[in-house]
C-alpha cells in the first residue's frame, strides 16, 4: 500500500486525481491541497510515499516545493502540468514521472505501472538524486524555454503543441482556457493567470478580467459609444474592452503613435 498525497491547486485537477487514485487497490489518499505552502507541511508530516505535485502554483510552485523537501523525506513524484515550458523531455529520461493535463484514467494508470516498481526498487537517496538530476536540468532548460514557449492544447480530439508566438487571444472558460490561434479554438485546461504566466515573452495585453490579446495580432481598433476599445485581430476574432480595463488599453496604443 502506497500513501499518497495531492497537490494540485484547482479542484477539478485534485477531484480526477482522489477518483483514479481511489479505483486503485495499492493507493491511499492521506490528504489533497491547493497550495504549496500547506501541502508543504503536510508532507513533511505525514510522510506520504507517492506525491502528485502541480508545477503551477503560487506562491510556492511545485519545483520550488520539491526542492525544499527533506532528502530522508523524499516519496516517489508524479509532476502535474498543462504546459511544456518545463522541459518535460526531462522527465521522460528521469525515474520521476509526469501528467500532462488533460489526461484520463488509461494515461493515469500508465504511469503507475512505471512508478510501482521504481518506488519498490529505489531508497531515499536514489530518489534524492534523481530528483536532484531533473532540477538542475531544469535549471538549464529555462531560459530556452522561456524565450520559445509551446503551450500543449486540445483541438479536434487531438492534443496539439502551439508555439506562444502564434496564440493570438486566450480566454478563460470555467476551468479551461480558450486558446485562439488564426481561426481555430484550442482547449486548455488551465487557469488566465497561468496562461498569461507562460505567454510572458509575448506582448499580451489583459483588456477584460476573461481575456488576454497578444497585441502582434491586433489589425484594426475601434470605439464604442461607451468609449471601450473593439479590436480585430488578423484570424478574425472581434474582442471588446471593459470598462475596467480601458486604460491599460489606450496606455498600450499610444506607445504605437507616430511623434
Amino acid at each position: 500500500m502506497m500513501n499518497v498525497i495531492i497537490v494540485d491547486d484547482e479542484l477539478a485537477g485534485r477531484r480526477t486525481l482522489r477518483e483514479y487514485c481511489e479505483a486503485e487497490g495499492d493507493l491511499r489518499v492521506l490528504g489533497e491541497y491547493g497550495d504549496g505552502v500547506a501541502a508543504l507541511a503536510a508532507i513533511r508530516s505525514q510522510q506520504p510515499q507517492l506525491l502528485f505535485l502541480d508545477i503551477q502554483m503560487d506562491p510556492l510552485n511545485g519545483i520550488d516545493l520539491a526542492r525544499s523537501l527533506e532528502p530522508s523525506q523524499l516519496p516517489s513524484l508524479v509532476f502535474v502540468t498543462a504546459y511544456d515550458t518545463y522541459a518535460l523531455e526531462a522527465f521522460e529520461v528521469s525515474a520521476v514521472d509526469y501528467l500532462l493535463k488533460p489526461f484520463d484514467q488509461e494515461r493515469f494508470r500508465r504511469t503507475l505501472e512505471r512508478v510501482r516498481p521504481r518506488h519498490a526498487k529505489s531508497g531515499a537517496d536514489e530518489r534524492q538524486a534523481m530528483l536532484a538530476g531533473l532540477l538542475a536540468h531544469l535549471d538549464r532548460t529555462a531560459r530556452p524555454a522561456e524565450e520559445r514557449p509551446r503551450l500543449l492544447a486540445e483541438f479536434g480530439g487531438h492534443l496539439h503543441v502551439l508555439d506562444a508566438a502564434q496564440v493570438e487571444m486566450i480566454e478563460a472558460d470555467r476551468n479551461y482556457v480558450v486558446i485562439r490561434v488564426g481561426k481555430d479554438n484550442y482547449h486548455a485546461r488551465s487557469t488566465l493567470q497561468q496562461a498569461e504566466s507562460a505567454l510572458r515573452s509575448q506582448t499580451m495585453l489583459r483588456i477584460s478580467r476573461s481575456c488576454l490579446v497578444n497585441m502582434n495580432y491586433v489589425k484594426e481598433v475601434n470605439r464604442t459609444l461607451r468609449g471601450d476599445f473593439i479590436l480585430v485581430l488578423a484570424g478574425g476574432a472581434t474582442v471588446t474592452s471593459s470598462e475596467g480595463f480601458r486604460g491599460k488599453v489606450k496606455e498600450y496604443l499610444s506607445t504605437l503613435r507616430i511623434a
